[in-house]
């Protein structure tokens, strides 16, 4: 795999400087910023012409042209607080806007923050460069908690471009953070932090990480794309996502984005982390097992406003070369070596029904054999493995402006993203690579977004999950993603059913408000209540989550599972 990666990067660079076409990084995948940039979409009621948002991040070269594209349009700049979003989105873009983005009124010391954005740039015909400072301060309290969970993080991000034809990014921090009690469980549980990998003990009861992303991308064609990088993806429309999601350990991957017509192909080869070894309970500096993963999505618009997907992705111990063919089925090179490997296939998605509402939806996989599928030769088959979901957008809900909803409903099949053969689970670095939960839930998901003031965001977001947990780490119930499908089940091939193993429900408020002092510089406060009953538990399990946050260039962190 590192062989592919170093030849791809090659051929990129060798093919980028025949290239005069602009060429931007990423944007890292922020939840809150992406939706800023999707709302605009359904308000139009048609699929914009400039990318496909089924598969994230976005380039930032890209996105500014689409931001452009809006700037005179009444559909979507209906209030000042769209107005402000345009403006903050495109400043944070501005190399490559076509309009006048403006500068800073008064710069610090005359050349630091000559743009919002920016602590420090240069723009040149070929060399362009971004630094600013991240920064997250936070501190709570929670109920029963002895130790109120607080973070601190620290770092930076450059990113910039070379000819305007190689797009590059590197985000480094370093934290300490004492978590809420459910995430300190979980971390517990998997002996992973959720979305960070290796990490040190800090103060008996808090983790110690430091967090390396970067990527670099070049545009070989007109229509071909490459991306070499160190960092997570995200396919679909929703706040979940079956195929791939932004939840795990950051990976090295090499992508190609070809975007042709009305389609757009992604092809994703990665090299993951299979398991860590532990030493009295901690990651240690040995080598961990790797494995291998492949991913193919095809998406392509149908008609003005409906978007389809379909995918394809193998998990494999080993390098196989039959998997970098990017125009071929996996499943069908997979069968053709005698199934070895972890096999998903899939599809997506949207459709803006009306200028301001969209349905979406998600359903991936593992197995298929027909009579089991539909129950007809017997009910509960573990053979019948699968994830799901429909959700539902309404942007400027009953006509208020800046009020936007979403409802969303999630299960997966006991089973489903565990695999016979070792190393071949869907997962990263000891967390699942899809939902936070694994398989063996439902789940319903209702967010509300408010922007009563151009700076201020409001968020509520309330979650219902249903699902069977293990008693003991000798059995397997379906859900843990980590053990292997075939052993230490309970059941048979028959009789497997969503909740089955320790029944757990649990009930989830997040209200948080968020307000921007100055670009990318936050003030957070937020109360969580979380409950949690089981049939293990003499009483439910509750607390309230109080906590205060400073973020300046920071991802807003989310305990929502």
């Amino acid at each position: 795999m590192r062989q592919f990666g170093l030849f791809a990067f090659g051929l990129a660079f060798f093919f980028s400087i025949h290239s005069s076409l602009a060429q931007g990084a990423y944007v890292p995948y922020d939840r809150d910023y992406y939706h800023k940039v999707e709302r605009y979409e359904i308000l139009q009621g048609t699929n914009n012409p400039f990318f496909n948002s089924g598969y994230k991040p976005y380039r930032r070269d890209i996105l500014a042209k689409y931001l452009d594209s809006l700037a005179a349009n009444p559909e979507v700049i209906q209030s000042k607080a769209d107005q402000f979003n345009l403006d903050y989105l495109s400043q944070d873009n501005w190399e490559f806007s076509e309009r006048e983005i403006p500068a800073s009124k008064k710069p610090f010391l005359k050349s630091l923050y000559r743009q919002p954005g920016d602590f420090a740039h240069y723009e040149g015909e070929d060399f362009g460069i971004h630094l600013s400072p991240v920064i997250y301060l936070s501190g709570g309290t929670e109920t029963d908690n002895d130790r109120n969970p607080a973070r601190l993080a620290r770092g930076l991000v450059v990113r910039g471009s070379v000819d305007k034809k190689v797009g590059f990014y590197t985000y480094l921090t370093t934290s300490e953070v004492f978590f809420p009690s459910w995430v300190k469980d979980y971390a517990e549980y998997n002996g992973a932090v959720p979305g960070e990998g290796f990490w040190k003990e800090y103060k008996d009861e808090g983790y110690n990480y430091f967090s390396a992303l970067g990527h670099v991308s070049f545009q070989i064609t007109k229509h071909i794309e490459i991306q070499v990088g160190h960092d997570r993806n995200f396919a679909g429309e929703g706040y979940r996502s079956f195929q791939i999601s932004d939840f795990s350990n950051p990976y090295m991957f090499v992508k190609f984005n070809t975007k042709v017509w009305k389609f757009q192909l992604t092809n994703l080869w990665t090299q993951m982390t299979a398991d860590v070894f532990y030493d009295r309970g901690r990651p240690t500096d040995g080598r961990y097992p790797q494995k291998y993963f492949a991913y193919n999505r095809l998406g392509f618009n149908v008609g003005k406003n409906a978007n389809l997907g379909f995918f394809s992705s193998i998990m494999t111990d080993k390098i196989n070369f039959n998997y970098f063919n990017p125009f071929i089925f996996l499943r069908w090179v997979e069968q053709q070596q005698g199934t070895p490997d972890k096999v998903m296939l899939g599809l997506d998605a949207k459709w803006i029904f009306v200028p301001g509402m969209e349905v979406y939806g998600q359903f991936a996989l593992d197995e298929f054999v027909f009579n089991e599928f539909f129950e007809i030769d017997g009910d509960g088959s573990k053979r019948n493995k699968y994830g799901a979901q429909l959700g539902y957008k309404y942007i400027n809900i009953f006509g208020l402006r800046n009020l936007d909803f979403q409802l969303e409903w999630n299960q997966a099949r006991p089973y489903t993203f565990q695999e016979k053969f070792e190393h071949q689970s869907y997962s990263n670095w000891r967390t699942p690579l899809t939902h936070p939960r694994g398989a063996n839930f439902r789940e319903f998901v209702s967010i509300f977004r408010y922007q009563p003031l151009p700076r201020l965001d409001l968020n509520l977001t309330g979650l219902y999950q249903y699902f069977g947990a293990d008693e003991s780490t000798e059995v397997n119930w379906g859900g843990d993603v980590l053990k292997n499908r075939l052993e230490d089940s309970p059941t048979g091939l028959f009789d497997n059913y969503i909740g089955q193993g320790v029944e757990n429900k649990v009930i989830q408020s997040n209200l948080t408000a968020s307000y921007m002092l100055k670009h990318n510089f936050f003030v957070d406060a937020s109360h969580t209540f979380r409950r949690r009953t089981a049939q293990d538990l003499d009483e439910p399990l509750s607390s309230h989550y109080l906590q205060l946050a400073f973020r300046w260039n920071f991802v807003k962190p989310d305990f929502n599972y």
